[in-house]
């Protein structure tokens, strides 16, 4: 068995490299990177509740830009408990997944970001020069992000003898921006309910722009398309994630204030552009919109939110 120790893991605890043991109560598991990044692994933070059974749902929780898993793990134990939930938070390190991997889930190479992005002192704005930046579409979908939440499911229902054979995800601000490009990019995938909650800015579901910022240039299609329009999208807004909240990093340029110029008005603005694109093709539309009144820029708020949307009534 590997031994993996590291001071930039949270907790600085030595690990077992893909040694799973999800017992009761809050831990953690460390496992390899996907197919292209095994040298980089991926901490798991989970909480089991005490009446978990093979029956339990299982909710993956994907953490903001602060990679701060166990904090968002954290906010789900009381869910966790009330409706025997299992929760599952991967810890993706700064260091070794960068905007590029995280925000923009390794579907772009070669890009010069770094330098195309000033940061606003005193404020939560970075300002993008969208005629200085450059990559390239990264068509190699073993790269991508999403296939290791399937796989971290896949491991969790294996070490527990679960019953399950799909499962919701949350993703808040960073999250936010990984589930609602999982919902347009990814083929295949075990996700049930996908919660993209309070993303900075999005990729529309449109040919007339370049990605990041549409999909011109990139690997989808007409059938990819009509496919990401059939999945149980929901886009997760603060009422208060507005104009006036100062949480979080909130990206200027030219294609994103197209979208608004906060965001809880480029959530809308996506989702309506979603269901106008649907229309025109005729398509299925199966995406949802929810705004929580009172809530901004907070994880914590929104996760307390979603677990009411997604389990309350259930």
């Amino acid at each position: 068995m590997k031994l993996i120790k590291k001071s930039d893991l949270k907790e600085e605890k030595e690990l077992v490299l893909n040694l799973i043991h999800i017992q009761e109560g809050s831990g953690e598991f460390l496992i390899e990177g996907g197919k292209s990044n095994k040298d980089r692994p991926i901490q798991v933070f989970y909480h089991r509740p005490k009446n978990y059974g093979a029956h339990s749902k299982i909710l993956m929780v994907i953490p903001g830009a602060g990679r701060n898993a166990d904090s968002y793990r954290d906010a789900w134990i009381e869910e966790s408990e009330k409706y025997s939930l299992l929760i599952l938070s991967p810890l993706y390190q700064e260091s070794e997944y960068g905007f590029e991997d995280y925000h923009l889930c390794g579907l772009i190479k070669g890009s010069n970001l770094k330098n195309s992005i000033d940061y606003v002192e005193g404020t939560n704005i970075a300002k993008l020069d969208e005629e200085k930046v450059n990559f390239k579409f990264n068509p190699n979908s073993d790269e991508w992000i999403f296939n290791d939440f399937d796989r971290i499911f896949d491991l969790a229902v294996k070490a527990l003898n679960s019953k399950q054979i799909k499962y919701d995800i949350f993703g808040h601000s960073a999250g936010g921006h990984i589930l609602h490009r999982l919902a347009l990019f990814q083929k295949s995938s075990k996700t049930n309910i996908i919660l993209a909650s309070n993303a900075s800015f999005y990729t529309l579901p449109s040919f007339d722009y370049r990605f990041p910022f549409g999909l011109k240039d990139s690997s989808i299609d007409r059938e990819a398309l009509k496919n990401a329009f059939r999945r149980k999208l929901v886009v997760f807004l603060g009422e208060l994630d507005n104009e006036n909240e100062t949480g979080g990093t909130l990206l200027r340029s030219k294609s994103a204030d197209q979208q608004g110029f906060h965001r809880l008005a480029r959530g809308n603005f996506f989702f309506k552009h979603a269901k106008e694109m649907a229309a025109a093709f005729d398509f299925e539309f199966n995406w949802q919109i929810k705004t929580i009144p009172g809530v901004g820029h907070n994880h914590q708020l929104m996760g307390d939110a979603a677990g009411k949307y997604l389990y309350e009534n259930n």
